[in-house]
């Protein structure tokens, strides 16, 4: 093991990014310089060698910072699932790296998306640790609050694939229940850390704005589920000590994702729901993804995302589905959040296990 000290300037040095906005920057003293079987979350310090896809880095307070060749960014270490970006692998050492999410994420690339541009080249320079040595993880900074019964209403919002609309329906959902006097909660559950949903959530009209980072996770691609679901657990008790009165749940990706297909098909996360909302593009989708659901035992409400843009594509997923379609302005209407969320809760709901 190779230790170098970090003092003050070398610290003002770094461009933090927005994955690591929970850790404590006085908690860094010390940089090991050889780090080996670096695991998911762990923080690590890295300088760009050239820059591609990504030529910003998102900073905590959502800026996003130009790249040059020759920056040192604070960063940390997490596989990436995004069809229309990258796939890749958490690292396990020191050594060269791309930025994988403008976010804040190191990995080694898999493949990509044949419009992207090669992925910014970084050199992982050490994992960053404590006084004593101790390396620091995402993870130690994650909201600990203990998880409690569920009494409100809580709504997820998943969809058929990345882009299908859920981040803009959570929001316009978020909207109609403020615009309805609710004092309303966004959590994003699973995905790749940044910060445009979450402001994008706030800006609706979000009171309490919690995301998978503030669980310990700088990506939850090939977590554990059941941590997952932990750390979900913990962010609904804290959004509701806050005395949040309705909750909207994003979850990321598509039902053909493996942490996705596995959080939607937990009684654990079905037994916390009002019910769920499906995002998608047509009506074919539309159509699937609801009987996915319904087989796997939610109470689907209502289908939304980018079809809602065509009069006949909502008529075609209303007569497949069975469902009412409902389009941005729908989603804002506080009539009918009100229905949607009315029938939710009769008695507590535990917080199962997974």
């Amino acid at each position: 093991m190779t230790i170098k000290t970090l003092d003050a300037e070398l610290l003002g040095r770094f461009k933090p990014s927005f994955a690591t906005r929970r850790v404590d920057q006085s908690d860094i003293a010390q940089l090991d310089e050889r780090a080996t079987a670096l695991r998911p979350g762990d923080l690590v310090i890295a300088r760009v060698s050239e820059v591609g896809q990504h030529a910003n880095i998102e900073r905590p307070d959502g800026r996003r910072a130009k790249l040059f060749a020759g920056d040192e960014i604070l960063v940390a270490c997490g596989a990436r699932y995004a069809p229309d970006q990258f796939e890749a692998d958490c690292p396990e050492t020191v050594g060269p790296a791309e930025l994988v999410a403008a976010g804040g994420i190191v990995g080694h690339v898999r493949c990509a998306h044949q419009r992207m541009r090669e992925a910014t080249q970084v050199e992982i320079l050490g994992a960053a640790c404590r006084h004593d040595g101790t390396r620091i993880n995402l993870a130690d900074y994650a909201v600990q609050t203990a998880p409690e019964p569920v009494r409100i209403p809580v709504v997820a919002v998943c969809g058929t694939s990345m882009n299908a609309g859920k981040t803009h329906s959570v929001a316009m959902l978020v909207r109609g229940l403020a615009l309805a006097g609710k004092k309303v909660a966004a959590i994003k559950v699973t995905g790749t850390g940044a910060g445009g949903d979450l402001w994008f959530f706030h800006d609706a009209g979000a009171s309490q704005v919690r995301d998978f980072t503030d669980a310990g996770f700088g990506t939850t691609y090939r977590a554990p589920v059941d941590d997952i679901l932990l750390g979900l657990r913990r962010l609904i008790a804290d959004v509701q000590a806050a005395g949040c009165e309705a909750i909207v749940i994003e979850v990321a990706d598509g039902l053909r994702q493996s942490e996705t297909a596995e959080i939607l098909r937990s009684a654990s996360f079905r037994s916390l729901l009002s019910g769920v909302i499906f995002a998608a593009g047509d009506a074919m989708g539309a159509e699937a993804g609801a009987a996915w659901l319904r087989r796997a035992g939610h109470r689907v409400m209502a289908v939304a995302g980018l079809l809602t843009r065509s009069p006949l594509a909502m008529r075609e997923a209303e007569t497949a589905t069975g469902l009412p379609c409902l389009g941005q302005n729908d989603l804002q209407c506080p009539e009918t959040v009100a229905r949607l969320t009315t029938p939710a809760i009769q008695r507590p709901r535990l917080l199962q296990a997974a």
